[in-house]
């Protein structure tokens, strides 16, 4: 009974697959004339972006593997945002989706981990809700400047619990596909190849574009260049977090790694983010930068480490431009505005007055958009406060901020956990000690910019937190 009760749940998994293939087969079909008819790009991205889903319904790992590479660069000009006219249907989340139904279905048949996490949800995704549901009746509130420059994409309220409530959150529910997909894997180790080739593809896109522009490093270095990668749906500052978080991860791999494949691969990757990173000349992602490499020292103190960093410092001193450091210094020697690059008088300051009039629950997401000051035009017109923690007190009040912040220590204690865990293999404990430290970098960053909220600069540490979601599912009781 149990050999043919095998046997039939085989050849029902075999049609499940031929089924799927039929259907690959007759999309592509399908939507290659439409790609042929309309003439567009558009048909053939739909094309592409119904195959991958179609396919990761038979593994829906394949489909967190994919998520990987993509969700770095998926708030870039390299991915349309809207296929065929519709708004948020894009290769990425038509990707999620088809993942996401694999997983229900496997998940059905007994075949999949959970996939919530109870500290994920109450902790942060339900305070990041009320906050969306709050905002959401100040729509009409906004100064009509974000929307004639298109800093944002929408103009009523269900535009706003989109863009500013729906799609953030799917950053997390990408982690946890990862992490359900780790939770099954054979070796964890192989989901750090995927990591490093996705770093791979967003620093050669930025190294790219700068080549190609055929512009000076020094004069990417002005402060007046700042938005210059807004050409390819990107700012500066927030590439620079991106590579910094990414660093921390690889580091510490790298130097736990006993493979000489997946250490040269590491070396390598580090090599090109340190030059992709540079070329941000973002001086929050130099901090963390800085920052991670103090940590990596204090934490693996030896002869070899100490002779790497005094090897690294004078390599830098002697062959670092002038212009590196000149962005470095800037502002070193006026005062502590134009340290700040205008934050504090123009945006910090006159902030503050707003965090006392919703302090518990907090004034609603993005609400910089319709403060006093922002009306009245006595701040700089900035979409973001430019302070992780500013930001949530505005949106979030005190109870807001608490959660979030109690949600991030729950995270430190599981990435500490995991990098000492001797169940562990050596790369995976590097792993989660440069996870470690890439949360330190991102909440020392977060005081110059970024958001404790799910953003796609701070991709690596949700793929981090994802994946130690999946090793905890699968570590030895007792």
């Amino acid at each position: 009974m149990a050999t043919m009760s095998q046997s039939l749940q085989a050849g029902a998994t075999r049609s499940l697959v031929w089924i799927a293939a039929a259907v690959v087969f007759v999309a592509v079909g399908a939507l290659g004339g439409l790609a042929l008819a309309v003439g567009e790009l558009d048909a053939l991205w739909i094309s592409l972006s119904v195959v991958a889903a179609l396919t990761v319904l038979v593994d829906y790992r394949i489909g967190a593997v994919l998520l990987i590479l993509m969700l770095p660069i998926s708030d870039s000009n390299l991915f349309p945002h809207a296929l065929m006219g519709m708004t948020g249907v894009n290769p990425v989340n038509l990707l999620l989706a088809g993942t996401l139904i694999s997983y229900v279905v496997r998940a059905g048949r007994g075949q999949a981990g959970r996939l919530l996490q109870p500290q994920l949800i109450w902790l942060y995704v339900v305070p990041i809700i009320i906050g969306g549901l709050i905002g959401v009746f100040h729509v009409g509130e906004i100064v009509p400047v974000f929307m004639e420059e298109l800093v944002i994409n929408f103009h009523n309220e269900p535009g706003y619990l989109r863009d500013m409530l729906m799609k953030p959150l799917f950053i997390p529910l990408i982690a946890l596909l990862v992490g359900v997909s780790v939770a099954r894997a054979e070796k964890a180790e192989r989901f750090i190849v995927p990591i490093a080739l996705s770093v791979w593809i967003i620093a050669l896109v930025e190294i790219v574009f700068v080549a190609v522009s055929g512009i000076k490093l020094g004069m990417l270095a002005s402060p007046q260049m700042r938005g210059f990668f807004l050409a390819i749906g990107l700012h500066a500052n927030d590439l620079g977090r991106l590579f910094a978080i990414a660093y921390a991860l690889l580091l510490f791999t790298w130097w736990e790694a006993k493979s000489p494949a997946l250490k040269t691969l590491l070396f390598l990757t580090m090599g090109v983010l340190s030059l992709a990173l540079l070329l941000t000349f973002s001086r929050g992602a130099f901090v963390g930068f800085l920052l991670v490499n103090a940590l990596f020292l204090a934490w693996k103190f030896n002869a070899k480490t100490l002779a790497l960093a005094i090897g690294a410092a004078a390599i830098c001193a002697l062959f670092m431009p002038g212009y590196v450091y000149n962005r470095v210094l800037l502002g070193v020697g006026e005062s502590a505005d134009a340290v700040s690059a205008g934050r504090i008088d123009g945006i910090w300051l006159p902030l503050l007055p707003e965090t006392l009039k919703s302090p518990i629950w907090g004034n609603g997401l993005g609400s910089i958009m319709w403060s006093f000051p922002m009306q009245i035009g006595s701040m700089l017109v900035v979409g973001h406060p430019h302070n992780a923690f500013l930001e949530t007190l505005l949106d979030m009040g005190v109870v807001g901020l608490g959660l979030l912040l109690a949600y991030f220590l729950h995270v430190w204690r599981g990435f500490r956990a995991l990098g000492s865990n001797a169940f562990l293999s050596p790369e995976m404990r590097g792993f989660f000690q440069g996870a470690t430290a890439g949360l330190m970098c991102f909440m020392i960053t977060g005081l110059f910019g970024s958001s404790l909220r799910p953003e796609s600069e701070a991709a690596y540490l949700w793929m981090a937190i994802g994946m130690m979601y999946g090793l905890q599912a699968r570590r030895p009781a007792g």
